[in-house]
């Protein structure tokens, strides 16, 4: 991995072409974020960069993360997320890394958390059919129905679709394009959709599996 950064999602909107054409796109405020450890081969056994996204205040940090920061010197912030990139020798404690780092035109990857929906049924979850609205099937028309064999093996073979928590997955879309990066406003406006609600934390990479 070439090069990363933490954001924020903030909405969907689109955008016009020239020609007229419409791109569906997510409005992400990437950046600033500030280098606040360096990992390295010598030190750590690989390398890395621990980067920090979006002020907080100092009376809601804890000891240890408040020590954290004051040794590098830097503002408190509410995320501390890790960047694994190939080199950081041309990167020192301190650095902040920009919306800038991407350009329009190139693939991205986005990860995020998925929207939580809470315990959910095999339709919700699963996309399964509802049983027949006829007699026989009752009382209960959304239930999973029958479930297979009798006195062998009597039991539910592991894997089995069930009703259960649904959502607050980590989910990467690969291969997103960028349509716009807005420097100034530290804006970055990726073609489609990506995984969690408005307000949530997004990472960005460049693509691992570029087209």
């Amino acid at each position: 991995m070439k090069k990363a950064i933490l954001g924020k999602k903030l909405g969907m909107t689109q955008v016009f072409a020239e020609d007229g054409k419409v791109t569906p796109v997510t409005v992400i405020e990437a950046g600033p974020c500030t280098v606040v450890q360096k990992k390295t081969v010598d030190t750590d056994g690989y390398d890395a960069v621990q980067v920090c996204f979006e002020e907080k205040a100092e009376r809601k940090m804890n000891k240890p993360l408040k020590g954290h920061f004051d040794k590098a010197g830097v503002a408190y912030a509410r995320y501390l997320r890790e960047l694994r990139l190939d080199d950081v020798s041309g990167v020192n404690v301190g650095d902040v890394i920009k919306a800038d780092v991407f350009e329009a035109g190139e693939a991205v990857d986005v990860t995020g958390t998925s929207k939580g929906h809470g315990f959910s049924g095999t339709i919700k979850r699963f996309g399964f059919h509802r049983l027949k609205e006829t007699h026989g099937t009752g009382p209960v028309h959304r239930h999973a129905g029958s479930m297979g064999a009798c006195s062998s093996p009597s039991r539910i073979f592991k894997g089995k679709k069930l009703p259960g928590r649904y959502g607050t997955d980590r989910v990467t879309v690969l291969n997103l394009d960028m349509v716009k990066v807005d420097a100034e406003k530290n804006l970055l406006l990726v073609k489609g959709a990506v995984p969690g609600p408005k307000g949530g934390l997004l990472y960005i990479r460049n693509s691992v599996k570029a087209k």
